[in-house]
């Protein structure tokens, strides 16, 4: 998750999505990361362009970035929005998983 501390959606992800999160199946396939855009990208992190709007979700398997969800419009538009990049992420994984 790409964030800004002073961002209003942000804040309204961590109310409404952020608690639950780690506790749906969707939290325990793509655990959340948070990563603060007026701070350094992380090491390790592959570095995501044209991030401009805060929040960005971006869903990263096997060192690229499959997808993203740009805004949080609100709880209804998330979930779905998530379980769509979920799909693309199997899709990008070998049959056990793992990458090439």
């Amino acid at each position: 998750m790409a964030e800004r501390l002073d961002c209003p959606w942000c804040m309204a992800w961590h109310r409404e999505i952020g608690p639950g999160y780690p506790l749906s199946d969707e939290g325990r396939l793509a655990p959340l990361r948070r990563v603060d855009l007026d701070k350094a990208w992380p090491a390790g992190l592959p570095k995501a362009g044209g991030v401009i709007y805060t929040p960005t979700f971006l869903l990263v398997a096997c060192g690229r970035e499959i997808g993203r969800i740009t805004g949080y419009p609100g709880a209804g538009f998330f979930y779905p929005k998530l379980d769509h990049l979920l799909e693309q992420l199997g899709q990008a994984k070998n049959p056990d998983g793992s990458c090439s």
